[in-house]
């Protein structure tokens, strides 16, 4: 297995796919200019994390760093996108990712991590050593 930065092959190796078994993509609204845009853009505070084996993409997460004034100009990582493809569930990939994010966070000198989950995951991320605790609120655009 290869843990490794997202890059523009993955474009045409399946990561939209995966992303899908996550939550609404539209990939055919994705052009591969649209993606190695995308690709360009992120910054040092974007990462972008897959797992590779046998060439194929098995999982996928975001660690964003946000800068903060409180507890001594500190940062906080924020992970998103979490995804595990269905054929490769229950091995303990997310869990590695999950580990693999953590540590880079704590590299990357954040005091914290934190992310939102559907509720049917929190005893996963439990299991990772993360706590419930407050809410999470939301309110869309209507775009």
């Amino acid at each position: 297995m290869i843990f490794r930065n997202l890059k523009y092959d993955d474009y045409d190796n399946g990561y939209l796919c995966l992303l899908e078994q996550l939550t609404e993509v539209n990939p055919e609204k994705i052009t591969f200019d649209n993606f190695a845009s995308f690709i360009n853009n992120l910054n040092d505070n974007h990462i972008i994390i897959i797992i590779e084996k046998d060439n194929k993409i098995i999982a996928s997460g975001t660690l964003f760093i946000e800068n903060k004034i409180i507890h001594g100009i500190s940062k906080v990582g924020h992970l998103e996108d979490i995804v595990v493809d269905k054929n490769t569930r229950g091995l303990g990939l997310g869990k590695e990712l999950i580990t693999y994010l953590y540590n880079l966070a704590y590299l990357e000198g954040c005091y914290k991590v934190i992310l939102n989950c559907k509720e049917s995951n929190c005893e996963f991320y439990e299991k990772c050593g993360f706590e419930k605790k407050e809410a999470e609120m939301v309110k869309y655009f209507d775009i």
